[in-house]
């Protein structure tokens, strides 16, 4: 069976989505397999960042990085529901992110 990518789903299956990759990370997160819990929170953000509008997001703004704190983002431009730009503490170069791991 041929999975729907996250851009053709309805905002509704994204919820639905997020929904069973939270249990998904649960369940593996009590078994302490912590690779598999990383893969699955890893789609859980970028299926919310479907949910979000690209629009919100500007060049030139910093945002918070989500789970980081203290860490914060430089936007250079947007592509799709990902911001490509720089931490601003690091030195690690340009980067993408999915909007959904960004906070005003």
């Amino acid at each position: 069976m041929q999975e729907k990518r996250y851009s053709d789903m309805t905002s509704y299956e994204l919820q639905q989505e997020i929904s069973q990759l939270n249990e998904k990370a649960r369940k593996a997160e009590q078994m302490g397999m912590v690779n598999e819990f990383a893969v699955i929170e890893r789609k859980a953000v970028m299926a919310k960042a479907y949910l979000l509008n690209p629009d919100d997001y500007k060049a030139g703004e910093i945002y918070e990085i989500e789970g980081a704190p203290g860490e914060y983002f430089k936007i250079d431009y947007m592509n799709g529901v990902f911001a490509w730009g720089f931490r601003l503490k690091g030195s690690n170069g340009e980067e993408a992110l999915p909007i959904s791991m960004l906070k005003k």
